[in-house]
């Protein structure tokens, strides 16, 4: 049994990385820990609910680029062809995507806004696309810059470091020259729009106490008090944020 609570604003935050940094199984532990505590947690899939122009992805991935589909497993590995690809004629096409995308973010983030959930999680967000481009094109940087002005920001964006090739060890799906540069892509980003919260590789039950513990001190949330008395309140919420027992090294934010 819990006491009721006054409902609070709700917060978003994004979860970024490259592919199989373990964006998914720290979202999935967030989502049930703060559940069981009696929170209401949303989870948005930028992919599924977010990006558009699928058909436009499909085809240069899958038709023209000959590209495997699905998602691809220790025991049954793909090659996808799509993100992967650098030309130029690429760029231009994900130029229009990705513009496409943020007006969608957008529109995504003001309807979570109004969910009345305590926390929506976006899982992958606007960044995850703009780590594709070639971030040293002073062009490229100028056009993440208005994409930037156009896509809300979270209250707190986290990106999963990983060792891609522990990451592709998890999830075969593009080679691992394409990972290495991925990832520097990702820190060249964090240095370009700032605010992005980078939290460094470690065993998975670690990785869970720091996302948690970052949460709980930087959110304006409060779990309800239980019939013993206890309850967590972050910042905010006119109390000190919770302590977590066992490692804890804190998130740097770049």
């Amino acid at each position: 049994m819990v006491t009721a609570r006054q409902p609070v604003r709700t917060n978003f935050v994004s979860f970024s990385g490259i592919d199989g940094a373990g964006k998914s199984t720290q979202i999935d532990a967030l989502c049930t820990r703060l559940k069981q505590d009696g929170l209401r947690v949303e989870t948005v899939r930028f992919w599924d609910e977010i990006a558009r122009l699928k058909g436009i992805r499909e085809t240069t991935g899958h038709k023209v680029f000959k590209g495997d589909k699905g998602v691809g497993s220790p025991d049954a590995p793909i090659n996808r062809r799509d993100k992967n690809v650098q030309s130029w004629p690429m760029t231009c096409v994900r130029f229009f995507i990705y513009f496409v995308d943020a007006v969608s973010t957008r529109f995504a983030v003001r309807k979570a806004l109004r969910s009345g959930a305590d926390l929506v999680i976006f899982d992958r967000y606007t960044y995850d696309e703009l780590a594709n481009l070639k971030l040293k094109n002073p062009f490229v940087r100028a056009y993440i810059r208005l994409i930037m002005m156009i896509v809300p920001r979270p209250q707190i964006s986290y990106f999963l470091d990983a060792d891609p090739v522990k990451a592709r060890e998890r999830k075969p799906e593009y080679p691992l020259d394409f990972l290495i540069t991925n990832r520097q892509s990702y820190f060249n980003l964090i240095a370009l729009v700032g605010g992005i919260t980078v939290i460094d590789p470690a065993p998975i039950p670690e990785v869970e106490q720091v996302v948690l513990g970052h949460a709980l001190r930087e959110l304006s949330f409060t779990v309800p008090l239980r019939e013993n008395g206890d309850g967590l309140n972050s910042r905010g919420a006119g109390a000190e944020p919770a302590q977590l027992n066992g490692p804890h090294t804190g998130p740097a934010s770049v």
